[in-house]
């Protein structure tokens, strides 16, 4: 009885010792939890500051786009057919002529009195047939000679032809209506056949060349309206209308040209230039939409960020440091989306948020799901269908 006493408290004791090592244990890792927890939540991400908008419903007018190069509906380089000395230029650099008005005088002098001389020699043999048959009414000459005084006067008068003609030649005129270019042809200058003399072009109105892929054929039609703008006027539009499509297809580009006559009446637009085009194609339709911005692309498809949780209001007021009243602060979460058509800065989206939803427009590359939101829009991208070039 005596001996069970001791290994009664031994027991005890082993006991004690062993629940407060279960306690200690328990304890530490209650404690480290907690120390682990508190470190956690003060080196918490800080709230991210980005911009957003609301995603609304925008109407939409069908174009298609592409880039065009003007052309003159009339233009050429006006040249000399015949070699000669320049006598006399009687027109100025820029200016508007008509259809026939002279240009270029070359020096005719030699081939002037050469067409004298054939004109003479023409009198000469008109006489002398005049004369032979007179000869021959009464038959005193025999036909034949009739019939060669006859074609001694039609060889006379071809090469009297022919050398006005060549005087003519000399003489340089406009081919049709137009502005004429720079001319760097003086007088006394030598020109050889061929030579550049000056460029007229006709530009009210002017043709605009564009391709389109052939998919696109059935949106086009004769007589479609097309607008034109170029960056030599920002912010202006031209309008015209399809003249012309090709009836072939490029075979390596499958591309097909179109012909557009477009109004310049105050000839803005010159023939070289390359300008957007755009052509409206089908009915309005009406389009949910956002900043291009907003959207990012990567190789599993687009996405954007989605302001949950949480208002504008709310972020301004943690951006001052205030603290929204039953509110908590906004979290970001990534979405995938189906884009569009897209116009100007803006982008339609097919699929994947609904009209009212708030959506991120800058600032998205430091963002990723759960991350706290600031939204400040003192500065917002850019958000017009019709953007036009900003230099600084």
């Amino acid at each position: 009885m005596n001996q069970k006493r001791p290994m009664t408290r031994r027991m005890i004791v082993m006991l004690i010792c062993v629940g407060l090592l279960v306690a200690a244990l328990v304890g530490f890792n209650l404690f480290r939890a907690h120390m682990i927890a508190k470190f956690m939540a003060s080196n918490a991400a800080p709230p991210a500051t980005v911009t957003a908008t609301v995603a609304r419903y925008q109407a939409w007018q069908p174009q298609l786009a592409a880039v065009g190069s003007l052309r003159a509906v009339r233009g050429v380089d006006v040249t000399t057919e015949m070699a000669g000395l320049v006598r006399d230029i009687a027109f100025r650099s820029g200016q508007d002529v008509k259809a026939g008005q002279l240009l270029v005088q070359l020096n005719a002098d030699t081939d002037k009195a050469q067409l004298a001389a054939l004109e003479a020699a023409a009198e000469l043999a008109k006489t002398v047939f005049e004369r032979d048959r007179a000869q021959y009414e009464i038959k005193a000459i025999a036909k034949a000679q009739l019939d060669a005084d006859a074609a001694d006067l039609k060889s006379k008068l071809a090469q009297v032809a022919q050398q006005t003609a060549l005087v003519a030649k000399k003489t340089i005129r406009a081919p049709f209506a137009g502005r004429l270019g720079i001319t760097t042809v003086n007088p006394g200058q030598y020109l050889n056949p061929g030579d550049t003399i000056v460029t007229l072009q006709t530009v009210d109105p002017i043709y605009v060349d564009f391709y389109l892929p052939q998919q696109q054929l059935g949106q086009l039609a004769i007589g479609q309206s097309v607008i034109v703008e170029t960056n030599a006027y920002s912010g202006r539009t031209f309008t015209g209308k399809i003249l012309s499509i090709n009836p072939k297809v490029d075979t390596n580009t499958r591309n097909v040209q179109i012909e557009a006559l477009v109004d310049n009446h105050d000839r803005k637009l010159l023939p070289g230039m390359y300008a957007n085009v755009k052509v409206d194609a089908g009915a309005g339709q009406r389009y949910l939409t956002l900043p291009q911005t907003a959207i990012t692309y990567n190789p599993y498809g687009a996405t954007v960020f989605v302001v949950k949780n949480g208002d504008q209001q709310n972020a301004q007021a943690n951006a001052q440091g205030k603290k929204a009243e039953g509110k908590t602060m906004p979290v970001a979460q990534q979405v995938f989306v189906t884009p569009g058509p897209t116009r100007g800065d803006q982008v339609a989206v097919m699929k994947g948020i609904a009209e009212g939803t708030q959506v991120v427009t800058s600032g998205q590359l430091k963002l990723k799901n759960g991350t706290p939101l600031v939204v400040d829009n003192r500065v917002q991208p850019a958000d017009s269908p019709n953007p036009t070039p900003q230099e600084q």
